[in-house]
């Protein structure tokens, strides 16, 4: 609420009054949502989270952002714009669906790169070219979600299989 005041600059009784509502209003309904539990996996809490690797993940993931975004412009400046889309599946061995929800949270913030889905452990993400596809198949990306979890580093993903369409002569 903080930042929407600061960034919004209406500080009279009406906006501040109906922006505490809202805020109210949505902790509310979180609390309700934390009380029920969506999959097996899930996490009451997280306790199973390592939060000086987050800190670590987030300016990771932030550096990683700035890349494709560099990426991404540079296909779409050039005239051709060299994009060669892929649809990408695989199988994810992470810990919890929250790691799952991370993973795909963070593929989708990756410009270039989509999470269309995700069932159990299967994957689903489109990519706009094979560079965008890099951080997933060499399981970097991956590989940084577990290390929030966990403190062992293996192999996360498997069964990797790129689809593309047939270019129409």
């Amino acid at each position: 609420m903080l930042f929407w005041v600061i960034m919004s600059g209406f500080l009279d009784a009406i906006h501040l009054g109906f922006g505490l509502v809202t805020v109210l209003g949505v902790m509310a309904m979180n609390h309700k949502l934390k009380s029920h539990q969506f999959f097996e996996d899930d996490l009451s809490d997280f306790s199973e989270l390592r939060f000086a690797r987050a800190f670590f993940y987030f300016f990771w993931l932030f550096w990683q952002i700035i890349i494709s975004g560099f990426h991404v412009v540079s296909i779409i400046i050039r005239p051709s714009m060299p994009i060669r889309p892929a649809m990408l599946s695989f199988r994810a061995d992470l810990p919890s669906s929250h790691a799952k929800a991370i993973l795909g949270n963070s593929i989708t913030l990756t410009p270039g790169t989509l999470t269309i889905d995700i069932e159990d452990d299967l994957f689903t993400v489109h990519a706009l070219d094979d560079s965008t596809l890099e951080g997933i198949i060499s399981d970097e990306m991956p590989r940084q979600v577990l290390k929030l979890f966990q403190s062992e580093d293996r192999q996360v993903i498997s069964d990797v299989k790129i689809i593309r369409k047939k270019k129409l002569v």
